[in-house]
């Protein structure tokens, strides 16, 4: 049976995403755990999130959780980042003045604008980013599979990533202007919407990452 680590550090939907996960079908197991171990032998890993970077980063560098995802990475076990967990990839935040993130991936996270508006009719946008949205894929990945090109699924956000440049970029989403809503390497597969909020497509791509090995 494969096992798969919900990464506990304090912060966010955790149990909604193990939930989620258990749903899906497959012969595998979730664990919710913050320990160093057991996340390390974990055939899967997940790193949630919700609210402030600040906050997120000091939990998991107080637990020891960053240097735990970093060798996650390393070992090319499959990963999958979510909302904030997947923001905490890139190398710094712009969030509460600056903060140094786990920088999997090159590039920063940044606000969206007070001024938002909608390129096309013009209308104010407000801030944060809440409610469902077209994914726009990017880059063919086995995450991918089953779920149709423009599916939407549920943000609520008021960052967004910006990587250093386009090759990580696995999807994108329009609001106010296209940001990259979500970002794949290797092993590792990181996105800005909330699966778990999103209905039959949500857990479709939950359901590829149980089965995923990893593999291109």
């Amino acid at each position: 049976m494969n096992t798969v680590a919900v990464i506990d550090y304090g912060m966010g939907n955790l149990h909604s995403v193990a939930k989620a996960l258990e749903h899906v079908p497959g012969d595998h197991r979730v664990r919710v755990t913050s320990d160093a171990a057991e996340i390390g032998e974990a055939d899967r890993v997940v790193l949630p999130g919700v609210g402030a970077m600040r906050d997120c980063m000091a939990e998991l560098q107080r637990r020891g959780l960053d240097r735990v995802v970093r060798q996650v990475v390393a070992d090319g076990r499959p990963l999958l980042g979510v909302c904030v967990g997947m923001q905490a990839l890139l190398q710094r935040s712009a969030e509460n003045e600056g903060i140094d993130c786990l920088g999997v991936f090159e590039g920063t996270v940044e606000a969206f604008p007070d001024d938002l508006s909608d390129a096309i009719t013009g209308e104010r946008l407000k801030v944060p980013h809440m409610g469902w949205n077209q994914v726009t894929q990017t880059l063919p990945h086995p995450l991918w599979a089953k779920i149709p090109q423009d599916a939407r699924f549920y943000f609520v956000h008021s960052y967004y990533v910006q990587p250093a440049g386009p090759e990580p970029i696995a999807a994108s989403t329009v609001y106010g202007f296209p940001f990259a809503s979500a970002l794949a390497r290797d092993t590792v597969f990181a996105v800005q919407f909330h699966p778990e909020k999103s209905q039959h497509d949500g857990l479709q791509l939950y359901a590829n990452f149980v089965a995923w090995d990893g593999q291109l």
